[in-house]
């Protein structure tokens, strides 16, 4: 029977022994009355016995809807902080406490209070991949789908010159720039795994499948020599997507096209297929996979629900300064 042991988790994964333990996490997500909320970057089996899949703040604001009293987060840290800072009645479990984020760990709250103490007067933008206590000193946070929305709505409400700090996403700060026309000040931060994916792979990708669809997530790498392309006419524009991962899910159900390229950590490949059978998802890169996110496995999660542990928990005044940032976010963007 063909097997894979996950790091951590000791006896081996059977293909025999997954839908015995996939029984079980759902009968103690009922007895626990529990919801289970799976990042589009978990592994397949994983994916396919949560609640909701999706991205970090969707899933975040989902469970916050429901009336269930613990929430088992399959993704990383700071998704799990961010569910405690909305749910703050909810118990909160993260099947891995070692699950965390290259990128979120790219600036921490004394690093922004300093870059603030240089830039006095300026805004603070921060994408939702940060910790609490970044969030806690931030102004507005931002996703993927919607970073160009924020930053034009802060210029339309405070002014034209005012100065905004943007981070800690270098990429997506470059994405934004880019296509306002305006200059921030980027912090310089980076997913690993996003920013391994560099144009080299895109060109090769392309040219072995010329027609597809390229659908490309805003932290990768190669987004601004692809958008420099695009701008010269070196690449498509009108075949060429920058896009969160539910605008990747959005656009390939709505889209005639039946093959696709996508830029964006590997797990993306099992919802589109899961969700859009009939075509075809080609990775830009087949090593572009986040090992913190393959932490969580099905014996994780399902000695996560049996024990309540390892909880998530973020300080009540680190919370309530933390929510603001995305509140606004959400009521630019709802």
């Amino acid at each position: 029977m063909p097997s894979q042991t996950f790091p951590g988790t000791g006896a081996p994964l059977t293909l025999e022994n997954i839908p015995a333990l996939k029984s079980e996490v759902r009968a103690l997500a009922e007895e626990r009355n529990a919801v289970i909320l799976a990042h589009n970057y978990q592994v397949p089996e994983v994916q396919d016995v949560a609640d909701f899949v999706g991205d970090s703040l969707g899933l975040s604001r989902r469970a916050a809807e429901t009336d269930a009293d613990v929430i088992a987060f399959c993704g990383v840290h700071f998704m799990a902080e961010t569910a405690s800072i909305l749910s703050p009645d909810k118990t909160v479990l993260l099947p891995d406490l070692d699950a965390g984020c290259s990128l979120a760990d790219s600036i921490t709250a004394d690093q922004l209070r300093a870059w603030k103490a240089k830039h006095p007067g300026a805004l603070v933008v921060m994408y939702v991949n940060t910790t609490a206590e970044v969030k806690a000193e931030t102004d507005y946070c931002c996703t993927s789908s919607n970073a160009v929305q924020v930053v034009e709505h802060i210029w339309r409400e405070h002014g034209d010159d005012t100065e905004i700090l943007f981070g800690p996403d270098m990429w997506l700060g470059a994405y934004v720039e880019r296509t306002t026309g305006r200059r921030l000040q980027v912090w310089d931060g980076e997913c690993h795994v996003h920013a391994g994916i560099r144009p080299g792979d895109i060109a090769d990708v392309r040219a072995a499948h010329p027609d597809a669809e390229f659908l490309i997530h805003p932290e990768c790498g190669c987004t601004t020599q692809v958008m420099e392309y695009v701008a010269s006419g070196d690449v498509d524009a009108e075949h060429t997507h920058m896009l969160s991962t539910g605008g990747m899910l959005n656009f390939a159900k709505s889209s005639p096209a039946d093959e696709f390229i996508v830029a964006t950590e590997t797990g993306m490949l099992h919802p589109l297929e899961k969700e859009n059978p009939g075509k075809s998802f080609i990775a830009a890169n087949r090593a572009a996979v986040c090992r913190y996110m393959k932490m969580i496995t099905l014996p994780k999660l399902r000695d996560s629900l049996r024990d309540l542990r390892p909880q998530v928990s973020v300080d009540p005044a680190i919370a309530e300064r933390a929510r603001v940032p995305i509140e606004r976010m959400v009521a630019i963007t709802p």
